[in-house]
């Protein structure tokens, strides 16, 4: 199984960026965290981060054929995207979004979504765990699928 990881705008300033929201690791340390749930699950994750958005829809649409699933933190741009869902919904492999704060708790801009809608589902608030989440939710969601 094989799977892309898609990180938006300013996930690449983990650990620099806000803290106190979205905590003292890294970006690197969220790499790891990555590739430690691939090991321990038997899949292949590839990881991409860009902070254009014309770039995130590009990885989507190069995901199909490629990929089993899509794991994507849209960053600000899940509040706004039209181009981000668009191209969701124009694959054909599921994806579930995530984000490592809990956008519901915050300002009132981030509590909708846009992306979601393009989604299977969607993980908030547990920091690095959150991504956990989405994984093995996509995972088992692919096996289902597969019977």
């Amino acid at each position: 199984m094989k799977i892309l990881v898609i990180n938006g705008p300013n996930i690449n300033m983990l650990g620099q960026r806000e803290p106190d929201v979205y905590g003292q690791q890294d970006y690197a340390a969220l790499k790891a965290v990555l590739q430690d749930f691939a090991r321990a699950h038997h899949v292949t994750i590839d990881e991409y981060q860009s902070n254009v958005e014309g770039e995130l829809v590009t990885k989507i649409q190069q995901a199909q054929g490629t990929y089993d699933g899509i794991v994507i933190n849209p960053g600000a741009y899940t509040h706004y995207s039209i181009a981000i869902l668009d191209a969701l919904k124009a694959v054909d492999v599921p994806a579930v979004e995530v984000h490592i704060s809990n956008i519901a708790s915050r300002e009132d801009f981030r509590h909708k979504s846009v992306t979601a809608a393009g989604c299977i589902g969607q993980i908030s608030g547990l920091g690095f765990d959150s991504y956990y989440l989405a994984l093995l939710g996509l995972i088992n969601h692919l096996k289902r699928q597969k019977g």
